[in-house]
Parts: structure tokens; C-alpha cells; sequence
């Protein structure tokens, strides 16, 4: 497990076009079931990053831990570019391939997160995932999953196999197509979400959504004020609900932002 950042309150970010003020603060349990915890996590702007890695014992913590590190080791700046993470990814996929010699099964990680971007000199979120942690958008009272998962079930849902209600209990919840690391350079997928006053981003490991219903993280993302007491809010809400994972989250809240979108949609994927 690797922590990086810490918990921060009104830090304000400038462009050309104007200013946005930021909350975050990210929480992290090896929950009830697991001896190690094998999440690492970046919370630290422009960046905000959840990864849960996979291999057994702390091979998996290897993986989580050499993909924030590699991330923190972007050059600092306010506004980042899909470029940016994908150097970072093809540097700690090399960390891996290193760390998982010898293994018979392989080692590798899940990574999805958030980083400030520009477009046309606007700041938005540029979302981005590879695996099944998830990103959510919690704005107006709605709650939207961003990013889709690369898994066998979310396959399955999107061939009509299999509701999405159901997909979390299905015996193949745990099977993702899509990581980082077992000698394989995996280019994430991406969203943008143009940022708005009020906005709650959340980041985090299944740990979380495998507890809790997207239900119940709407009503503590709504009901609990402030970013850190959010996010102690989940991660025990999700230990209490049986703690079979390890549990990590990311919240970030936008405090305020001179620079209104003219987007009325909350995000979308942005294309190849």
C-alpha cells in the first residue's frame, strides 16, 4: 500500500479563462478479510488516482505502488494531458515486468482516476480507467458512474447476458480483461467531465462498490459534508457492510469555479 498526498482544503487553481478552487481527501482499509492491503493511491492536484493491485501476497501491492509512484513523477503543473499518464503507465508497467519475475501467474494493477485538463483554455476533469475501479460523478443530487468497467460481466451486460443490477453478485465480478502490467502496455480509457461548482468526484477501488449499492454511496456522497469526512464515511460504510476487500477512496470536491462550462451534459467519453 502506497499513500500519496494529503487531505486539502480551498486550493485554487488559475488559467487563462479563469480559477477553480478544489476540496479532496482520500481514505484507505485493508478491510476485515485481507492481510495486506494491496490499493495505493495519488490524491494530490492535478492528479487523483486509485489503483488495486492483483498477483497475491505483496505482489499486488508492488504493481498499485509502482503505478502512483510512477504518476506522482509527472512533471508538476496545474493541467496534465492524456500523454502524461500513459508515459507514467508504460514507466510502471516496466517497474512491474521487473518486480514479476519469477512469478508464475503474473502481476499487475487496476488504475482510474482524474486529472485537471484544458480545453480550449476551459479547466475540466479528464477522467481515465483501466479495470474495474471505478470513477462516479455525484452533481445535483444524481449520482453517474463514469467510467465502464473492463470486466467479463460488464461484457456480458453490454451483450444484453446480464443486468447491470445483477453484475456485482455474478461468480465472474472479480475477472477484469484489462490491467496494468503482465508484459502489456494498456492504454486507458478516457471521459471528460467539464467542471461545475458543486461537483463531487469520487475515486475508488471495488472494495467500495462491491459493498455498497450505488444507492447508498449517492446518499453518504449527499449527505455528508466536506471531502475527508466523506470520504472516512464510505470506507467505513463499506467495512461495516462486510469488508471482504480492501477499500480506497478518492473525494474531490469543486469548491467553486469562475469559468461555467457551456456543456449541459455531465461527461462523455472522449474519442479515438
Amino acid at each position: 500500500m502506497t499513500e500519496l498526498g494529503q487531505p486539502t482544503t480551498d486550493h485554487p487553481i488559475t488559467s487563462g479563462e479563469g480559477a477553480v478552487s478544489l476540496d479532496w481527501a482520500a481514505v484507505t482499509d485493508v478491510g476485515l478479510r485481507r492481510a495486506h492491503n494491496e490499493d495505493s493511491y495519488l490524491a494530490s492536484a492535478p492528479l487523483f488516482v486509485v489503483a488495486d493491485g492483483m498477483g497475491g501476497h505483496t505482489a499486488g501491492d508492488v504493481a498499485s505502488d509502482a503505478v502512483v509512484r510512477r504518476m506522482g513523477e509527472i512533471p508538476a503543473g496545474e493541467w496534465l494531458r492524456p500523454q502524461d499518464v500513459e508515459e507514467a503507465l508504460r514507466r510502471a508497467t516496466e517497474d512491474i515486468a521487473v518486480a514479476a519475475e519469477g512469478t508464475e501467474l503474473g502481476v499487475g494493477t487496476t488504475v482510474t482516476g482524474a486529472f485537471l485538463s484544458l480545453r480550449d483554455g476551459v479547466p475540466e476533469f479528464t477522467v481515465f480507467n483501466v479495470g474495474d475501479s471505478r470513477v462516479y460523478l455525484h452533481e445535483g443530487g444524481e449520482l453517474q458512474q463514469v467510467t465502464v468497467d473492463h470486466s467479463v460481466v460488464q461484457e456480458m451486460v453490454d451483450a444484453g447476458l446480464l443486468r447491470a443490477e445483477d453484475a456485482e453478485d455474478h461468480p465472474d465480478s472479480n475477472v477484469i480483461t484489462r490491467a496494468v502490467g503482465f508484459d502489456v502496455d494498456a492504454r486507458p480509457d478516457y471521459w471528460r467531465v467539464p467542471l461545475r461548482a458543486g461537483q463531487r468526484l469520487l475515486v475508488c477501488s471495488d472494495g467500495l462498490t462491491k459493498e455498497l449499492r450505488p444507492a447508498r454511496i449517492a446518499e453518504l456522497l449527499e449527505s455528508v459534508p466536506g471531502a475527508a469526512r466523506t470520504a472516512s464515511a464510505l470506507v467505513r460504510a463499506a467495512v461495516e457492510a462486510g469488508g471482504r476487500d480492501n477499500v480506497t477512496v478518492v473525494v474531490v470536491d469543486v469548491r467553486g469555479t469562475s469559468a461555467e462550462p457551456t456543456e449541459t451534459t455531465g461527461s462523455g467519453p472522449i474519442p479515438d
